[in-house]
């Protein structure tokens, strides 16, 4: 089967002990695999699990629940999303602190040393062989599952959706938006988005805020869309507006709404 996406593979010792236990959960949460939505729904920092080997990467439970190891909501309104489409959905089983699934291998942010002014104590004084563990065992399966299915899917004119949230402040600084939609050279999904949440007048949508994509802080989007010319874009909603079930279902009826007219 031809696989689109290239993934950069780094050879570790054969004595590598594996980065994830028998009993632990996989990389990566497949749903929906036949769905027969048009979307494939994809979330980066699904979850903020670290393997039990890395030992919380050093930070206690309170920051490990903060937006620096994973993008809180983000999960529930992409399982809500999918479940409204039938779209198939693919979720990151662990941390963006141990490794991050959207960031090039080559990025000082794949594996962070610090983060919104913490520091990873278990990122710090990495060798090569703990590094290509990581990759191995998360970055590889859980993008070569995202190639596959595209490679599978049988429906016409598939689009890619990633799903993400932001946090309402940081380094200080203020951000206003309630959404952002976040796109680059093929911005075919991404106008059409933009023109459609922002129709009622009742938030603030953000274009390419905060964030955009570029070759140094993104991968996903670039290799699974940009490189088989698959419409795409990344949704960001903003995290304290997903505080509640009640909040997030209300964002899952609303891009529910905007994606079926797609």
């Amino acid at each position: 089967m031809k696989q689109h996406a290239s993934v950069t593979r780094e050879h570790a010792p054969d004595a590598a002990r594996p980065l994830l236990a028998s009993d632990e959960p996989p990389p990566f949460e497949l749903l929906t695999p036949q769905g027969s939505g048009r979307v494939l729904l994809v979330c980066d920092h699904a979850s903020n699990r670290v393997p039990r080997r890395l030992a919380g990467l050093g930070l206690d439970a309170e920051l490990r629940a903060r937006h620096i190891a994973w993008d809180p909501g983000a999960a529930e309104v992409a399982r809500g999303l999918a479940g409204r489409l039938d779209a198939s959905l693919i979720l990151a089983g662990y941390s963006r602190l141990v490794l991050d699934l959207n960031r090039p291998l080559a990025s000082p942010e794949s594996i962070p040393k610090r983060s919104d002014g913490v520091t990873i104590t278990g990122n710090l004084g990495l060798t090569r062989q703990d590094r290509v563990g990581r990759i191995d065992a998360l970055f590889r399966p859980y993008h070569q599952a995202i190639a596959h299915l595209l490679d599978e899917l049988n429906i016409r004119s598939p689009l890619l959706l990633s799903i993400h949230s932001f946090t309402p402040v940081l380094d200080g600084k203020r951000r206003p938006w309630h959404v952002g939609i976040a796109s680059r050279r093929d911005r075919r999904l991404a106008e059409r988005l933009l023109c459609a949440l922002a129709r009622p007048g009742d938030v603030l949508v953000g274009d390419n805020q905060p964030y955009g994509i570029d070759d140094e802080h993104d991968y996903t989007l670039p290799t699974h869309g940009e490189e088989r010319g698959i419409p795409h874009a990344m949704i960001e909603l903003r995290q304290d507006l997903l505080r509640t079930p009640a909040a997030i279902a209300g964002w899952v009826e609303r891009l529910a709404q905007v994606c079926a007219q797609l």
